[in-house]
């Protein structure tokens, strides 16, 4: 390729006058609306997100790496990082807890890095309440009711009485779409995929998130 081809770059002083500060894209759905799909396609295809990694009180399974699937750790240590207030927000399930690391986010955020939350609507109020400005709410519903019931189905793994529950809690879960700053209908996954893309674009390029700019127009506007 002929050097006249390549696209244009910036300016290593005008790239670091444009410098942004990262955001934490949340996305909510119910179960079968597409969420996790999306989530992987984002990942594999925009280099300036990652998945939020949290920390987690259960035991390492077979295969899972820990620092990447999880950080593991133990319920002492747990407990002294929650006392140390050192989670965005935390949960206990079933017996094991599991919570957001500050630290490496904060720094990703300071960078201009993303980070990606794949978690519900109570999770996404406790990390709204601590970091309001840095935040973006995405819910992702499903066409209808009949077709999220298919989708759960079609699957074929689980029995009538757990999609029973499943369709309860996507109900319930459905009920909160209006704490979210955007809502978005799968009713095709390459659309829905394209809306999300899209709302990534717009938050990174808001004027509050443009850290460099005051220099960058006062240097434009120097007499």
């Amino acid at each position: 390729m002929a050097d006249s081809a390549l696209p244009p770059t910036l300016p290593v002083s005008r790239a670091d006058a444009l410098h942004r500060r990262g955001l934490m894209l949340i996305l909510s759905s119910p179960s079968g609306a597409g969420k996790t799909t999306i989530a992987k396609r984002l990942l594999a295809h925009d280099s300036q997100i990652e998945a939020s990694v949290s920390a987690t009180t259960r035991p390492i399974r077979p295969g899972e790496v820990d620092g990447k699937d999880y950080h593991f750790v133990n319920r002492a240590t747990f407990d002294a990082m929650v006392e140390a207030n050192e989670f965005y927000e935390w949960a206990e399930v079933f017996g094991n807890c599991y919570g957001t690391p500050k630290a490496h986010i904060r720094a990703r955020l300071k960078e201009g890095g993303d980070t990606l939350f794949d978690i519900d609507w109570q999770g996404t109020q406790q990390l709204y309440q601590k970091a309001e400005a840095d935040v973006v709410r995405v819910f992702i519903l499903p066409p209808s009711i009949e077709e999220l019931r298919r989708r759960l189905t079609g699957r074929g793994t689980d029995s009538a009485e757990v999609i029973a529950a499943r369709m309860a809690r996507a109900q319930a879960e459905i009920s909160h779409w209006d704490g979210y700053d955007y809502v978005v209908v799968n009713d095709d996954i390459d659309a829905c995929y394209t809306q999300i893309c899209q709302i990534l674009a717009a938050e990174r390029l808001k004027r509050a998130r443009q850290t460099g700019l005051i220099g960058f127009v006062r240097e434009l506007t120097r007499h």
